[in-house]
């Protein structure tokens, strides 16, 4: 997905619920942030979004142009409504947001992800796409290793998940953890 397409996503959702911001936590978050990320990160055509003060309008974005949508048969991309609680986040993470909000959006905001969170979130997920993803951005040095071990002991969670995550990250930078 390149950043247009997010765009598009957030006009359409707006649209669609009448609400105006929705949080990007999946990794096209980091389209936020890197307007022109490199290709490697782009690789997914959905942009996972909530509606943080409206539940019902995360269900309608999902339903309306979701996976399998004629908004995605159209487009190729498309919008996965998720839950507040799908990403494991570190403390602090509202507050370094990054705002997408420009004529391309029209009446909507997407608030992304800022990298070194959304980095974290993909450590606690731990698939085999998401450390892929965490190792472009370590290769591509839009994130930086020791950013990442603070936010990963910043998350509210047992220690023992914290240095699982920890591990994941010294295993894709062993040079630089």
């Amino acid at each position: 997905m390149r950043r247009e397409q997010l765009e598009h996503v957030l006009r359409a959702a707006a649209g669609i619920t009448g609400r105006r911001e929705f949080v990007v936590v999946g990794s096209q978050a980091v389209l936020g942030q890197f307007p022109e990320a490199p290709a490697d990160l782009l690789a997914s055509m959905e942009a996972d979004v909530f509606c943080p003060e409206d539940a019902a309008a995360t269900e309608l974005v999902d339903g309306t142009i979701g996976e399998l949508s004629p908004f995605h048969q159209t487009f190729g991309y498309y919008a996965h409504g998720v839950g507040p609680d799908t990403a494991v986040l570190p403390a602090g993470w509202r507050a370094r947001l990054v705002r997408v909000a420009n004529e391309n959006t029209g009446q909507g905001v997407g608030l992304c992800l800022e990298v070194h969170d959304l980095a974290a979130s993909k450590l606690a997920a731990g698939r085999e796409k998401d450390l892929g993803f965490v190792a472009a951005l370590l290769r591509h040095r839009l994130a930086r290793v020791a950013v990442i071990r603070e936010r990963l002991g910043d998350v509210a969670a047992p220690s023992d998940r914290k240095d699982l995550w920890v591990q994941r990250l010294q295993r894709l930078a062993p040079l630089d953890a």
